[in-house]
């Protein structure tokens, strides 16, 4: 399917008009569903090829529209053998039809636990790629602002399936007008600057990649406290540690590695280009020992198939009241303080999001199971 030339706010061409999509595909099984869409697998009928295709109705997009349309100029501009590709683009009078690249081997976290064996080395791998893949997106001046590992699949069910980033609808074009500082993303992926509301960028990329691996590393993430004004202290200070007997086994290197990608200033936090030079990615440090069974078994306790599903997009005000309380140690409680706008996702193989009806997200890091 060769896709149409043309930019967005010129006639729109990149748009093919069909008046019933299903005469072009045949709809299979639905593979997710989200709160303005649903993901279906589909077989395009002329070649057999099959793709997952999100269907968006325009009665949800009232309101939404630069949303979309920024989510597709984004997806329409990049191609990396790392990331989920926009195929074509299907409008009917009711729907607008986004074909994506079909990715089938299922999600980081489940591949891993299901694994037998994982080391240091095959995580390093892992990061590798989400680097270079990156690393392309800031080259062509693009922030993704919503990585994490259930953005992050497999293509194929093989044991060397290659990673695939996913999910664009945050993502956002530097120089594209306004300065960045919308405090969006996932609970505990966000850089500190994010949260502080303090203009922002592609460096916030970075510090979710450092969390990525810090996870990938002992399978629990670097901040929790059952207080919500220490959460965000942690956050926001970026104190986070590396605890026995969970990084006993770790090298130093891996260590620094993530140090250097979780630096409190943007400024001096690593480039993707920058940790793609580290020993622990382009060299042998990363070790080669077998820690499938602690790290897997503190993803089972910690990042079950319901948590952390949710993005959100804070109402500005709001999170500055929220910041502010933290900063000066009054109470703060998300209920009271923090009411989201909350966009669910739907990506291929990711199944339902159910958000917590308390506070509008599906679970926030101090909501998990700590290790010790």
């Amino acid at each position: 399917m060769a896709r149409e030339n043309g930019d967005v706010g010129r006639g729109e061409t990149w748009k093919k008009q069909v008046d019933d999509i299903k005469k072009i595909f045949d709809f299979k099984e639905v593979l997710g569903t989200g709160a303005f869409s649903e993901v279906v697998l589909a077989q395009e009928k002329l070649t057999g090829r099959t793709f997952a295709v999100k269907c968006i109705p325009k009665k949800a997009l009232k309101g939404k529209e630069s949303s979309i349309e920024n989510e597709i100029a984004v997806l329409r501009k990049i191609k990396h053998e790392n990331i989920v590709a926009l195929e074509d683009i299907y409008e009917s009078p009711d729907h607008l039809y986004l074909i994506m690249q079909l990715v089938s081997g299922g999600e980081l976290f489940d591949r891993i636990v299901e694994k037998g064996f994982y080391t240091e080395k095959d995580a390093s791998t892992l990061i590798r790629q989400v680097l270079d893949a990156v690393n392309y997106l800031h080259r062509m001046g693009i922030v993704h602002r919503d990585l994490k590992p259930e953005n992050l699949l497999y293509f194929n069910p093989q044991d060397e399936s290659k990673i695939m980033i996913s999910d664009f609808g945050l993502s956002k074009m530097e120089g594209s007008g306004d300065v960045m500082s919308t405090a969006c993303g996932t609970p505990g992926y966000v850089a500190p600057e994010v949260l502080a509301q303090k203009p922002y960028s592609k460096a916030v990329d970075c510090w979710s990649i450092g969390v990525i691996a810090y996870i990938l590393l002992c399978g629990y993430p670097p901040f929790y406290d059952e207080n919500d004004s220490k959460l965000f202290e942690q956050i926001l200070k970026a104190d986070f540690e590396f605890d026995a007997p969970y990084w006993d086994d770790i090298s130093d290197s891996a260590k620094n590695f993530i140090s250097r990608l979780m630096e409190k200033d943007p400024a001096k936090r690593y480039t993707c280009e920058q940790a793609l030079r580290h020993p622990w990615i382009a060299g042998d440090t990363a070790l080669c020992k077998n820690i499938h069974e602690s790290v897997s078994r503190q993803m089972r306790k910690n990042f079950a198939k319901s948590k952390w599903r949710v993005k959100f997009v804070f109402v500005c005000p709001i999170l500055c009241v929220l910041i502010f309380n933290v900063l000066l140690g009054l109470p703060t409680n998300i209920y009271y303080h923090c009411k989201a706008v909350v966009r669910i996702k739907a990506v291929s193989g990711h199944r339902d999001a159910r958000p917590n009806t308390r506070t509008g997200f599906s679970t926030w890091p101090h909501k998990l199971n700590p290790p010790w």
